[in-house]
């Protein structure tokens, strides 16, 4: 039986160093580790590669349910990924196994918990948002290119994927800007 680790962050200036520290002294080995938002399923590389490679008897375990899914139904389809290869998910933080029926139980109830937290922090920042605008403080993201830029490759005759690839920025971003160089006053 292996013990098979799982780490997770959500963006590239938060640290799992600590996560996988817990997971090797707890006996994990491999522990695969990933910086990527936990709410979606796609591009999740790390999680993907154990789900593959998981056999009968292994143990997929986490720090905190919320470092596996952010919401219950993607808690309770890895689940069900893990016991259809018969292994199983043990969560250290409250400690859960998968192993028994209370486990199942307790992790539906968690992953319920995660996924009404993210919604909770997704409101928070959306009135941090609005309350920054009507300061005056929040602008939005910058520009990742320079509007006159596409103006002079535009004016030179190159269309709008040659000058997507030129700048390197998307189709949509140069359509965007020339939109607006078309409303501008």
């Amino acid at each position: 039986m292996a013990r098979i680790g799982y780490a997770r962050v959500s963006s590239a200036g938060q640290d799992y160093q600590g996560q996988i520290d817990r997971l090797a002294h707890d006996g994990c080995a491999p522990i695969r580790a990933e910086k990527v938002t936990g709410s979606v399923r796609e591009g999740r590389g790390e999680l993907g590669a154990v789900l593959d490679f998981i056999r009968a008897g292994d143990e997929l375990v986490v720090v905190r349910l919320d470092r596996l899914a952010r919401s219950t139904r993607d808690t309770l389809n890895i689940v069900a990924e893990l016991e259809a290869k018969g292994a199983s998910l043990r969560v250290l933080e409250p400690e859960i196994s998968t192993g028994g029926d209370l486990g199942r139980i307790v992790i539906t109830t968690l992953g319920m918990v995660a996924e009404l937290e993210r919604s909770f922090l997704r409101e928070r920042q959306r009135a941090g948002i609005v309350a920054a605008k009507a300061r005056g403080a929040y602008k939005g993201r910058r520009k990742s290119v320079d509007g006159a830029a596409i103006a002079v490759l535009a004016a030179d005759g190159l269309g709008p994927t040659a000058i997507a690839k030129r700048l390197g920025v998307s189709r949509m971003t140069v359509y965007r800007e020339m939109k607006e160089a078309v409303t501008a006053p």
